[in-house]
């Protein structure tokens, strides 16, 4: 029988993180998973943990690929998952013990959810809350402010393609997905609880990002994305046009009892 849930999880020189990772996923309260580690050309000795877990817990998958990149890794673990619900998890980062089983009763209740996410703790070189807050999509497209840890209907991946490879800079695939999610009639829900951790290194992929890289995905997601966000600006004009005409109108009638006109 598959399992309900499939844990993706890129692996690339995480020698030193990767078991703390698993060791989450195995003491989590929900237990109907997958996990599959894609070693994404790693040149490290991370194989040979991932070996010992698949030993250790036959859920425990292993895939090893010529490097490509996260998108590409993710990518990997997706087209191999059996599950119908998908969970990204970087090798470096931890999951909370009851994300998962919550997560999973949300979207498995309501019909409408794609997605289901919460906020995170900083752990490593800054050790604080991440406080994510209630889903806006006019703050997601101004930026990418929800990790790609979430629980996420494999169903989207199938209907709206994976993540895409394409971006001049790996970092943003999952901007990327939560914008093509916006086209859809699902929504995203917001579980107000750390739901992982997340760890914050000097080696970080995002913190190797130049202004010029940032710049250049922007450009890319923004212009792939064009039409979303042009309606986006026309639902704010409209918006816009309506509470002046109302305000308008209210300064109007107070003038006239000011002034008894």
């Amino acid at each position: 029988m598959n399992p309900i849930l499939s844990i993706i999880i890129p692996c690339y020189n995480s020698e030193s993180t990767l078991e703390s990772t698993l060791d989450s996923v195995i003491s989590q309260d929900f237990q109907d998973w997958e996990a599959i580690m894609v070693n994404d050309g790693s040149p490290d000795n991370l194989e040979d943990i991932a070996l010992k877990w698949i030993e250790k817990d036959a859920r425990f998958k292993y895939f090893k690929k010529e490097n490509g990149g996260l998108g590409s890794a993710r990518n990997y673990g997706i087209n191999e998952a059996k599950g119908n619900f998908i969970l990204p998890l970087d090798s470096d980062n931890t999951i909370s013990k009851s994300f998962a089983k919550k997560a999973i009763t949300i979207i498995q209740e309501n019909v409408n959810v794609g997605v289901v996410y919460g906020d995170a703790m900083y752990f490593g070189e800054k050790n604080e809350p991440w406080k994510v807050g209630v889903f806006d999509k006019y703050r997601m497209l101004e930026h990418n402010y929800i990790d790609a840890c979430a629980i996420i209907r494999k169903s989207l991946f199938i209907d709206l393609g994976l993540y895409d490879e394409s971006l001049p800079h790996q970092g943003h695939e999952d901007w990327d997905f939560w914008l093509r999610v916006l086209t859809t009639n699902y929504t995203f829900s917001y579980l107000e609880e750390v739901t992982f951790n997340y760890r914050v290194d000097k080696d970080s992929m995002i913190k190797r990002f130049t202004k010029e890289m940032m710049e250049e995905n922007i450009f890319f997601i923004k212009n792939k994305h064009s039409q979303l966000y042009q309606k986006a600006f026309s639902q704010i004009l409209n918006e816009y046009k309506l509470l002046k005409q109302v305000y308008d109108k209210s300064f109007y009638f107070k003038i006239k009892r000011k002034f008894k006109l």
